[in-house]
């Protein structure tokens, strides 16, 4: 067996590992929480389902407690939505992994703000 053919052996093997870590998490997460995004409220039933997301709270996809409380279930929108809000909260902060939300507060100051307008 050939170099190529070994990395293409062990490439198949990793995705199919993730495939099934991801079904196995998700299956019991839809089990856990009911069907609805954990953000924006929309409703999830049998037809659309697919369309509602498991995601990882402190963004580490292999810490899957049997419990479920580093998952949320998030519709597709809100959950690209959050890992673009984290990845710029780590750019922004120059740190390589956070697991905290963003802490950035641009209207923190607005009622001083507002106040020197009158």
């Amino acid at each position: 067996m050939n170099n190529e053919s070994k990395l293409d052996k062990v490439v198949s093997e990793a995705l199919r590992y993730r495939d099934q870590r991801e079904k196995d998490y998700r299956e019991q997460a839809l089990k856990m929480y009911p069907w609805v995004c954990g953000r924006c409220g929309r409703e999830f039933n049998r037809q659309n389902l697919r369309e509602l997301t498991v995601h990882h709270r402190n963004h580490d996809h292999d810490d899957n407690p049997s419990d479920g409380s580093n998952w949320e279930l998030l519709c597709l929108y809100c959950h690209d939505n959050e890992h673009s809000r984290h990845i710029d909260h780590v750019k922004g902060s120059g740190e390589e992994h956070s697991a905290e939300g963003a802490k950035h507060k641009p209207f923190a100051d607005l009622k001083a703000m507002l106040k020197g307008k009158d």
